[in-house]
């Protein structure tokens, strides 16, 4: 395997919430399920907060159903399966996202995307977003022996573009993006505009900055160069 030798930065970045706003597929396929269940839509708005916390939390909020069911990983298959066909019907870069990644591409700064997603979601959705060639890496929930907050993804990334993990930003909406940085020896960016909450509530997670908007990501990796 190849060490981490350069110390040119690279930035890594969360997918769901960072990069992308999935929220209109997740909620989509979650409303189909409603719909198979003979249960009524339930707006976006309303589910929109429950998208970082994954399937899980989208079940519990949509289906009022959780791991300790019986029912549950039947489920949940279904989910997957109807999110799987549409994992790329509306979902869009976020605001600005499409002009910073185009900067760091331009000024030579490596990026990569660290997702707690399943590959078999993940790859097909950069692929749709046209990303699949240009991240130095595509680290996934499961490409790992641990997902976030584990450190071990970000480790992963770090190695994939041989660059050393104190070197690396992180940039996630999510505590446990924070919590797997600094486990990993990187920098912690929290990013408002996700759907885990705003500064007030970022504040506490000891963050080493917070960002909102991408623009606020380029100024930090000039900062690190």
């Amino acid at each position: 395997m190849t060490e981490a030798t350069t110390n040119i930065p690279a930035i890594f970045f969360d997918l769901d919430g960072t990069l992308a706003d999935t929220a209109p597929d997740l909620a989509g396929a979650l409303n189909k399920l409603r719909c198979e269940h003979g249960l009524p839509p339930l707006p976006l708005t309303e589910l929109r907060p429950h998208i970082s916390a994954g399937a899980k939390g989208l079940l519990l909020a949509g289906m009022n159903i959780g791991p300790e069911s019986p029912a549950y990983l039947a489920t949940q298959k279904q989910f997957l399966a109807l999110y799987e066909k549409n994992v790329h019907n509306e979902t869009r870069l976020f605001d600005g996202i499409a002009e910073c990644l185009d900067r760091l591409d331009n000024l030579n700064i490596p990026w990569g995307i660290v997702t707690n997603k399943a590959l078999r979601f993940a790859a097909p959705l950069i692929d749709g977003l046209g990303l699949q060639h240009r991240a130095i890496c595509l680290v996934a929930g499961d490409s790992a022996s641990h997902p976030k907050p584990h450190p071990a993804p970000l480790l992963m990334a770090a190695r994939l573009a041989t660059i050393q993990p104190e070197y690396c930003i992180y940039v996630g909406d999510d505590e446990r993006d924070i919590l797997a940085a600094h486990a990993a020896g990187m920098k912690a960016v929290a990013a408002t505009w996700g759907y885990s909450g705003n500064a007030k509530t970022m504040a506490t997670w000891g963050a080493d900055i917070i960002v909102t908007s991408p623009q606020d990501i380029l100024r930090i990796a000039l900062s690190n160069r």
